[in-house]
């Protein structure tokens, strides 16, 4: 059977973008002339970024050596930078626990994210390279975050990174304060909540304690559990707990189970982190905050407010952004850190926010959040200063190639919207009329 004219194109077309993905990564491209934003913040000016295999090879000033044979791209008057960091979001509509019960380590978000979802390309257009894509917070313990390469792929499997370990990279999601409380079996009262939380805790350790003294012996070991597991994960310091918390006084009490059990966390949201952001600081928490425009929301989070970013800064803590998304859209990330640097604080720190201390919050930062030789060829393509109202992502590149550019058509309607714009399955009829356009 002969296939039709536009099967034969759509065959052809998926044969050169594979074709052209393998030689993009075999052969060297540079980048030159464009403005480089560099770990500390500072401008690398009419610099060159060199990207072979998906990793950085080369990054300097001009004259900086360019290896034979390589692409190479004239970006003056562009800005580089490293790709964005978002490590809290929804996008992929994940799921976690359901309605059963408040902790529930052992659900996985893994099993339940569209990577075909119309979110992920919005976020390629917002900058976002890497993401922590996290289950609900209506559980104290909602289930298994994963962090994800944004990349172009046709199966989760494709956008999975690999810890240090060589397991499939995320932390654990928990929540305090309203959303978990709700009516039996679920908590009543932020006392019950706190309650719940250590008593499960607890288990975990007594958990792992039965399975050092089995010594490896069959009849002693327990039965295998796979809350604990995770929580066992949590505790020997394997898995990092993301931790929503909004009120001051629940900020608190993170801090407090945190010292109780000793376990890794990055506090979430942190609405009134303003208020208590010395003890965050002397706890050597790490906060990723989330910024609102505008006013509204739970009542819990009615002292939300900008100058959380420099508050936490002055302290002297570990500061990085989320975009909650879809609370915040992923394709006005980088406002976020503009509006932080309008309320005080310091354009190193926001861009740091963005980038490298997101890399922290998820253990990558040897490979992801700065634009150094050996990481990650992640970045961005900028048409003006990441902080200026007027400037748009370009492109955006993972690994090494370009997952989206806003010369594309396609990639132009995910970052300005219309129609089939939030649709996965439409964006294919945005730019194409007839047989002949699409030619």
């Amino acid at each position: 059977m002969i296939e039709s004219r536009p099967a034969l194109l759509a065959s052809f077309g998926a044969l050169l973008l594979l074709v052209s993905s393998s030689l993009g990564q075999e052969t060297p491209t540079v980048f030159k002339g464009g403005n480089l934003i560099t770990p500390t913040g500072d401008i690398l000016e009419r610099g060159v970024l060199v990207v072979h295999r998906g990793r950085i090879v080369a990054i300097g000033p001009p004259g900086t050596a360019i290896p034979a044979g390589a692409t190479t791209r004239d970006v003056a008057g562009k800005v580089i930078m490293a790709g964005l960091v978002d490590t809290h979001s929804h996008i992929g509509s994940p799921a976690g626990g359901d309605q059963s019960a408040p902790i529930q380590p052992d659900t996985r978000v893994l099993d339940a994210i569209d990577v075909r979802d119309a979110g992920i390309q919005k976020a390629q257009a917002g900058g976002i390279t890497t993401a922590n894509i996290m289950p609900g917070s209506g559980h104290l313990i909602s289930g298994q975050t994963l962090y994800l390469k944004l990349r172009d792929g046709n199966t989760i499997d494709d956008l999975l990174i690999t810890n240090k370990t060589g397991r499939v990279a995320g932390g654990l999601k928990m929540a305090n304060g309203t959303n978990s409380r709700r009516d039996p079996p679920f908590p009543g009262t932020r006392a019950k909540s706190a309650s719940l939380v250590r008593e499960k805790f607890v288990a975990a350790q007594d958990y792992r304690d039965k399975i050092a003294r089995a010594k490896g012996d069959a009849e002693k070991v327990p039965a295998r559990d796979l809350a604990l597991e995770i929580l066992v994960e949590v505790l020997d310091g394997q898995r990092v707990v993301h931790h929503h918390t909004h009120r001051h006084d629940d900020i608190l009490t993170v801090l407090r189970l945190q010292r109780e059990f000793g376990f890794r966390v990055v506090l979430h949201h942190v609405s009134e982190a303003w208020k208590v952001a010395a003890e965050i600081a002397a706890a050597k928490v790490p906060s990723s905050v989330i910024i609102l425009d505008s006013p509204g929301g739970k009542l819990e989070a009615r002292d939300l407010d900008w100058k959380n970013g420099m508050a936490l800064e002055n302290a002297g803590a570990t500061v990085g952004f989320h975009t909650d998304d879809p609370v915040t859209d992923s394709r006005l990330f980088l406002r976020s850190a503009s509006f932080a640097v309008r309320a005080g604080m310091s354009r190193a720190g926001a861009l740091r926010a963005l980038t490298l201390a997101g890399a922290e919050m998820l253990d990558l930062q040897d490979r992801i959040g700065s634009l150094e030789t050996g990481k990650d060829a992640d970045f961005i393509v900028l048409s003006g200063d990441p902080f200026s109202v007027y400037t748009q992502v370009l492109e955006t590149w993972v690994d090494g190639l370009k997952v989206f550019d806003r010369e594309n058509p396609k990639d132009r309607l995910w970052s300005t919207g219309g129609h089939g714009a939030g649709n996965s399955r439409a964006a294919h009829l945005c730019c194409y009329g007839t047989w002949e356009e699409a030619r």
